[in-house]
């Protein structure tokens, strides 16, 4: 045994001597503009071994014996580069290398190379990646400074996106929710604000800080395992290879308020001239007044009544579904977003190179609601007369409660008489790249912090009842006052006034080191051995408060005697038939001093968010090794194993009531846990021609539960008769993974592929609803047995070159997702397992469509997005599960050019007028339908390059 370690010692000794002797190539590659070129190939033709250039355009070809070489730089979209070489042992030289696009040399094509750049990058990087990939460049989508990342993200195959106030939100990835897909920046994973969920907001990132958008859909064994529908990879910008100076002004108006939109940004960046610091500095800021028209309802099939003036023995009576709950709701909000990034590189040598990244996004949602709330009244308050049912079954008539609420701040220069919800989001990165002889080294350390803040909510709602008109509308239901005169101010009694501070912090440390040497087992050239360890410490918490005032003078009482405004709307977009009517002044509500002890009486009340507080440390320790090796000229493979190893602690809160059930008590809650998951991969890549793809991915992945479901929080609320329980013993979610890909690229810059995709998925997490032996509803986050996802894609992506004359300038852009789904393992409230499910959050039918014309001086793009309906919230029955409803959103936009640096864009945006849409049970049973308007930007955009 002694003598084989030993001579395995020589063998790899020897190994590392040849090694060294031999020379290496580090160059970067560039286009005319002075912008680095991600993904070209680079080949040393005498050898046959090259590599691909990564997204700042840098490449490394190593263990090269001394000698004359010829390399040759492919890339769509631009002619062949060829460049002489001389290396020498033990050294390490460097080249830089400029493109030029073939439409620079091609006087009949009118599309200008700036043009085709973001989309030529794209593609050349998703060509030559070794697992399945898609690559948005922000450019090639054409989206603006108004635009945020998620509204860039949904125009790739696959990819929906969840919406709130209008704006894309939440990631879902292959149908698949999105506390099931991780998103990075630089590599490195963005912490979520959200107090109850992993989810990372999409929209608080300005599209043009990102320079490309990287989309895994088969991770590698050198990537975080989190991604079990996918990750999301967003890549800021680098620095030049020359002046660079961009900048954008502009404006324009959201239709529903008719109130302006501001925006702006610029970027500037440059190379030293030795060429060893570089730097890139950008801006952005987007100013928009606009709202939102909401309808909501919540559907009973079950009636009953007081028919003998005894509240314990009820009568029941049959009748069709009705909407025992009816809310208007008239949403204002200001959203203000701020970013900031700086960018820093600095070559020490040939070998050695370091960098800094940073980014700093701030959002400011002012927001007011004004809510209409009205509510059938429990069976025991309802007399044989107070209601009439037709000879159908209808509910025609019934009595309700009805709480006029006022939402909004207090009356500072930052909260303006509005709720203040205080976004912000930060990472900064250290890394470095460094040549050992023929040992690649790179690591980065990076530190982020997401966090949200709304102090001083404040809530004043008035309460009243009378009897109402029930339309039976599924689609469109609402509510009609029996008696005008009932819905005078005056019969509208105090009802509460709160304030409540919530507080929500996520803190991410991550750092990793990776190595990599060249391996070649199959007496081929290109192959690589590589590995390396990371380490992610996360913290997340949550401090919330919550207090009721009582008035200690008179003028309270009634709404018609404090100030009061209208909100009323004839152009409501959910239909004019809804108004609002009149609420409390945000104005009166602001101006308010709570803490004045002689006009108010202040009662805390721990009940109403102690158990939302928790702190959860979640560390992750992973190592990983891989290799990638030819197996013949066309056929490569990547196989290779990931560890990880989670460690949680928690501490939550649990509630006591007494007897009476008034609040008694607390008790702080802890638990740990850990597990370790063991994720083996392998990637196919088989070229069947230079410009023909085919892949093959076999991969295991996980999904972690959401904090607050690992929290150990127990609450009792004995009014509602309702029991809400954390789960520490969660497993996390995982999935056994099978891809396979076909790809055409285009030599005009374009793709055709299509793939099928298979997931075997364990222990998702779901919402159990139950019933205990009291009679109580039980709500607890459990571990489903299994589910299966099958699914498949198509994409074409083609300038229409082929065409004659103008027509030529024609390009369109399609993709088709499409899926199904089957869940295992979900109970009813009666214990009883439910066969009848996808699992939840995926949507089966996703489609991209956009035909775009591009000129010299003119482009113009028509962009549609359609996801179909998903079931979003598992119910105790089928008649309680909520339903996401099928959305298509249809955009166009248009670029003008003035001179060869200045331009002016137009931008209109939801010209369908799309609402966000929930539904109960049925597609006709509207639960929800919120309606944002349409959206028209319009400015200018300066850019100058200089090499």
């Amino acid at each position: 045994m002694k003598k084989h370690y030993v001579l395995l010692c020589i063998t790899l000794l020897c190994s590392l001597t040849i090694l060294a002797q031999n020379g290496n190539i580090k160059g970067v590659i560039a286009d005319e503009n002075g912008m680095t070129v991600p993904g070209a190939t680079v080949v040393i033709e005498e050898l046959k071994k090259g590599t691909v250039s990564d997204f700042d355009g840098n490449f490394t070809i190593v263990n090269i014996p001394q000698g004359t070489y010829h390399l040759t730089i492919k890339y769509l979209g631009y002619s062949d580069f060829k460049q002489e070489a001389v290396v020498s042992d033990s050294e390490t030289i460097s080249i830089n290398v400029i493109l030029k696009s073939r439409d620079t040399e091609l006087d009949e094509v009118e599309i200008t190379g700036y043009s085709l750049g973001g989309q030529a990058r794209a593609l050349n990087i998703q060509k030559n990646k070794q697992n399945i990939t898609n690559i948005v460049s922000t450019e090639q989508i054409g989206k603006f400074p108004d635009a945020n990342i998620g509204d860039a993200v949904k125009r790739i195959p696959g990819i929906t996106m969840q919406v709130d106030q209008g704006e894309a939100r939440n990631i879902i990835i292959r149908g698949l929710s999105p506390q099931l897909n991780s998103v990075t920046l630089n590599g490195s994973r963005i912490p979520s604000a959200e107090g109850d969920n992993r989810n990372v907001q999409m929209d608080l990132i300005p599209a043009d800080m990102i320079q490309t958008i990287e989309v895994s859909k088969a991770v590698t064994p050198d990537m975080d395992a989190d991604a079990l529908g996918g990750s999301v990879n967003l890549i800021t910008r680098t620095s030049p290879q020359g002046f660079r100076l961009s900048a954008t002004a502009g404006s324009g108006v959201s239709y529903i308020t008719n109130k302006r939109i501001l925006n702006g940004s610029f970027l500037l960046g440059d190379k030293s001239n030795d060429g060893k610091f570089g730097y890139m500095l950008s801006a952005s800021f987007n100013d928009t007044d606009f709202g939102s028209d909401n309808v909501e309802a919540e559907w009973e099939d079950e009636f009953e009544y007081n028919a003998f003036d005894d509240e314990d023995n009820l009568q029941e009576v049959e009748v069709t579904p009705y909407a025992k709950v009816s809310e208007i709701r008239e949403y204002l909000v200001q959203r203000i977003r701020r970013s900031f990034s700086a960018n820093f590189d600095y070559k020490l040598n040939d070998n050695n190179n370091i960098y800094f990244k940073s980014i700093y996004n701030w959002r400011d949602d002012r927001e007011n609601r004004f809510a209409l709330s009205q509510e059938i009244l429990d069976g025991e308050d309802i007399a044989p007369g107070d209601f009439t049912v037709d000879g159908s079954g209808y509910l025609t008539s019934f009595p309700v409660e009805v709480k006029r609420q006022s939402k909004g701040g207090i009356n500072n220069s930052r909260n303006k008489n509005r709720r203040l919800e205080d976004q912000r989001m930060f990472n900064f990165s250290l890394g470095g790249e460094h040549l050992a002889n023929a040992l690649q080294i790179d690591w980065m350390a990076s530190f982020s912090k997401a966090s949200e803040e709304r102090l001083n909510e404040r809530y004043l709602e008035y309460e009243g009842e009378y009897n109402i008109i029930f339309n039976n509308s599924q689609r469109k239901p609402l509510f009609t006052p029996l008696n005008m005169d009932d819905t005078d101010l005056n019969n509208f009694e105090f009802g509460e006034l709160t304030e409540e501070n919530q507080y929500t912090e996520e803190k991410d440390f991550n750092l990793f080191t990776n190595f990599k040497l060249p391996l070649n087992l199959f007496q081929q050239e290109d192959g690589f051995l590589k590995f390396g360890v990371r380490a992610r410490l996360k913290n997340k918490n949550r401090d919330n408060d919550f207090t009721e005032y009582s008035p200690e003078s008179a003028g309270f009482e009634f709404l018609g005697g404090v100030p009061t405004r209208d909100y009323s709307d004839i152009n409501f977009l959910a239909g004019r038939q809804y108004a609002t009517g009149a609420f409390a002044t945000p104005e009166f509500l602001g101006g308010l001093n709570l803490n004045d002890a002689a006009q108010f009486e202040a009662e805390g009340l721990p009940e109403e968010y102690l158990t939302a507080n928790f702190d959860v440390d979640e560390n992750v320790y992973a190592g990983y090794a891989m290799t990638s090796q030819k197996l013949s000229n066309n056929l490569s493979m990547l196989v290779g194993l990931r560890l990880e190893h989670t460690r949680i602690n928690s501490i939550g809160n649990e509630l006591i009531f007494d007897v009476d059930g008034d609040f008694a008590g607390t008790n702080p809650l802890e638990d740990e846990s850990s597990y370790t998951n063991i994720l083996p991969g392998i990637h196919l890549k088989y070229d069947a021609t230079d410009n023909t793809v085919f892949r093959f991915a076999w991969t295991n992945t996980l999904a972690r539960p959401n904090y607050v479901d690992l929290v150990p929080f127990r609450e009792i609320n004995n009014e509602d008769e309702e029991i809400y329980l954390g789960n520490s013993e969660l497993d996390p979610t995982t999935s056994m993974n099978f891809d396979v890909m076909a790809e055409h690229y285009f030599k005009s810059v374009g793709i055709l592929s299509a793939g099928v995709f298979y997931k075997d998925i364990k222990d998702f997490v779901y919402t159990s609803q139950s019933e205990d032996t009291n009679g109580y509803e039980v709500y607890q986050p459990l571990n489903g047995e299994g589910a299966t996802v099958l699914g498949a894609e198509f994409s074409l992506q083609r300038q229409l070159d082929f065409l004659p004359g103008f027509a030529k300038n024609f390009s369109i852009y399609l993709n088709y997702t499409y899926l199904t789904s089957d869940a295992k393992g979900i109970k009813n409230e009666d214990g009883e397992e439910r066969s009848d499910l996808d699992l939840p959050q995926t949507a089966p039918n996703m489609f991209n469509a956009s035909l775009g014309y591009a000129s010299k001086n003119l482009s113009l793009r028509l962009s549609g997005n359609y996801s179909d309906s998903y079931i979003d919230e598992i119910g105790g029955r089928a008649f309680e599960d909520r339903y996401y409803d099928e959305q298509f959103f249809l955009d166009f936009n248009a670029n003008i050019s003035i001179n060869k640096n200045l331009s002016l864009y137009v931008d209109l945006n939801n010209i369908t007028n799309q609402p966000l849409r929930y539904f109960q049970g049925e597609k006709s049973r509207t639960m929800q339908m919120e309606y944002y308007g349409r959206r028209l930007t319009f400015g200018l955009k300066y850019d100058l390059f200089k090499l």
